[in-house]
């Protein structure tokens, strides 16, 4: 029996029941039995991004962001754009780690899931790659219109991006076994 791959994921939304949220949910339904996907819950909770409290008395919800990402074996993020951009409450979770390095080396995937997106998705990708996580092409998705792929009950009901979520989550469980 394989021992338990555990993945956590980030929603760069803090909304309640988000299309990010939701596409969470649904991947970590499609993970097989020895992978665990948990939702990273305290996104709202991280002061802005300051170097000098990164010293001696790091905020407690800092390190439990990074005991989290060094206990898993692979990040899932699934986020919005916002004005083009990436969302600043999940930018700010990245700079967070640029000192203490818990993505170098680290299988991660991307989802980016808004109206448009391909702003944010670019913008996360440089990002990813200047902090070191192990980010292939095949563990990226964008998913552009995503509220037209969901429905009232909160379900993704296109076939193509369930099919595509599949992948995303099949190669980062590939890229978790090699590392």
């Amino acid at each position: 029996m394989k021992n338990t791959i555990s993945i956590l994921a980030i929603s760069g939304s803090l909304r309640k029941g988000s299309s990010n949220s939701i596409i969470i949910n649904t991947l970590a339904g499609m993970a097989p039995e020895n992978v665990s996907v948990t939702e990273y819950t305290g996104l709202a909770d991280l002061p802005h991004f300051n170097p000098e409290l990164d010293a001696d008395n790091t905020p407690a919800s800092v390190s439990d962001l990074r005991k989290q990402l060094a206990a898993a074996a692979g990040v899932l993020i699934c986020t919005p754009e916002y004005a083009f951009g990436v969302p600043g409450a999940l930018k700010n979770a990245l700079d967070w780690t640029v000192s203490s390095g818990e993505f170098v080396d680290k299988p991660t995937a991307l989802i980016t899931a808004s109206s448009s997106g391909q702003y944010a998705h670019a913008s996360l990708q440089l990002t990813l790659g200047a902090i070191s996580a192990k980010l292939s092409e095949d563990a990226t998705l964008l998913i552009s219109f995503i509220r037209t792929k969901v429905n009232s009950d909160g379900t993704i009901t296109n076939p193509e991006v369930l099919a595509s979520l599949q992948k995303v989550l099949d190669m980062l469980i590939d890229t978790i076994d090699q590392s």
